[in-house]
């Protein structure tokens, strides 16, 4: 069996490692980086379950691991699941279910191998994929791009997306936080100016939009930019054309401009403190970044690159996390997205006394800011009752939905598995 899932991986294009002994599979992912482990739980020389708990407990990082196992030992691939583990397949299995299962996980844990967070990755989970796919036919053919989100949910990442892919990665991309810019100087520091223009003026400097030509100018916050600076902003982007203060002579501009706020533009034109002829020019393409409550799948991708990046930094104090806290760090709302996340995340890494990173070293400070550590952290039973519905909807997913080959998978009655079901508040595809 092993050979031929090591020669059916390599036709679907994976780089496989085939290793007989749990012992030398356990001294290669000491030595490379992985993206996924497919492991029998008995092996010849050892329990592929006491492997992984043991590598887990020793490693800094290891890649998800999708365990083999006959019927008889699911409640052991419960536990591992509990543990930390991806997902299991009992045999026997259907190799085409099998490799999707394995093309699925590698896509959305391998990028944790890599160096940091991949500049040409926003995320794993379907929202910002779909992002990711849009984003390159967008930066081809469009000139202006407005991005709205929470703070921190990653918009000058996303505008850095789509610069890259406009076709010329040498162009600039100038980012302005125009809320960070004193209302006296941003006309200055938009347009620049010429030697003597006002006092202070000791020589000329080119401003922001010059900067930007050829390239790609980012305007955060663009909801704050006040509204004599949307009049001259407006008729740039009209005219492709500005002058420096203090200059009589207009120089041409061309740029591609993508704009971002976590305000509701709409909103802001409707109270008059937004032009309404701006909006529509800013306003040709909208992107809506979700916040990280709303898709959970990054939260795991973005902890893990986190922490290889801090032990890449810091190799004498590597630190590993706690496959039980991710539970936890998926079920926090995170307020402050992805900043609060990347911050969390560092916080923990320095602050704690050991290698494993259990969840009170990401909230043990947060506790100040109104959370309880009760509220951070499931009971025993809100956690198991999380894992088996969190298993159940994946094996009625894997099964499409059919009780009966479900319920056969479970070793459970359709009765029983109805039950469960309900008591989870666990419902069809179809909300039936």
């Amino acid at each position: 069996m092993g050979e031929s899932l090591a020669e059916r991986f390599r036709l679907e294009g994976f780089d496989v490692d085939w290793w007989r002994r749990g012992a030398e599979a356990a001294e290669a992912l000491e030595k490379r980086r992985y993206a996924i482990v497919v492991s029998d739980i008995r092996l010849s020389d050892c329990n592929g379950g006491d492997l992984f708990l043991e590598l887990g407990a020793r490693l800094p990082m290891l890649p998800p691991f999708l365990f083999l196992t006959a019927f008889g030992s699911i409640d052991r691939a419960v536990e591992l699941l509990k543990a930390g583990a991806a997902d299991y397949v009992t045999k026997p299995f259907d190799p085409d279910a099998l490799v999707a299962r394995v093309h699925a996980l590698a896509q959305d844990y391998g990028g944790a191998a890599g160096s940091d967070v991949d500049a040409d990755a926003l995320g794993v989970s379907p929202a910002m994929r779909r992002i990711a796919e849009t984003l390159p036919r967008l930066a081809r053919n469009a000139s202006a791009l407005l991005i709205t989100g929470e703070s921190g949910v990653g918009k000058e990442h996303v505008a850095q997306f789509f610069h890259r892919h406009a076709g010329n990665p040498d162009a600039p991309f100038v980012a302005v936080n125009c809320a960070a810019i004193p209302e006296s100087l941003l006309e200055a520091e938009l347009f620049g100016y010429e030697k003597g223009a006002f006092t202070g003026a000791v020589k000329a400097k080119r401003g922001y939009f010059e900067q930007a030509h050829g390239g790609t100018l980012f305007l955060d916050e663009i909801g704050d930019m006040p509204l004599h600076m949307q009049v001259k902003l407006l008729r740039v982007l009209q005219e492709r054309k500005l002058r420096r203060l203090g200059s009589e002579a207009p120089m041409d501009v061309n740029f591609r401009l993508v704009c971002a706020t976590h305000q509701d533009l709409k909103a802001m034109v409707d109270a008059g403190t937004f032009r309404d002829d701006l909006y529509y020019r800013v306003h040709v393409i909208h992107l809506r970044i979700p916040p990280l409550r709303e898709r959970p799948e990054d939260i795991r991708w973005f902890v893990h690159h986190f922490v290889e990046s801090f032990n890449r930094a810091h190799p004498d104090e590597r630190r590993r996390l706690d496959p039980r806290t991710e539970q936890t760090l998926m079920s926090y709302s995170w307020p402050g997205n992805v900043r609060e996340l990347k911050h969390a995340v560092e916080r923990a890494c320095i602050l704690s006394p050991g290698p494993l990173l259990g969840a009170e070293a990401f909230f043990g400070e947060g506790l100040e800011a109104g959370k309880s550590d009760e509220a951070l952290s499931p009971s025993l039973a809100e956690y198991l009752m999380s894992c088996e519905r969190d298993y159940l909807a994946m094996m009625l997913e894997r099964h499409h939905w059919h009780m009966t080959h479900t319920a056969e998978a479970l070793g459970i009655t359709r009765k029983t598995l109805w039950e469960k079901m309900r008591r989870l508040g666990i419902e069809g595809p179809e909300g039936d």
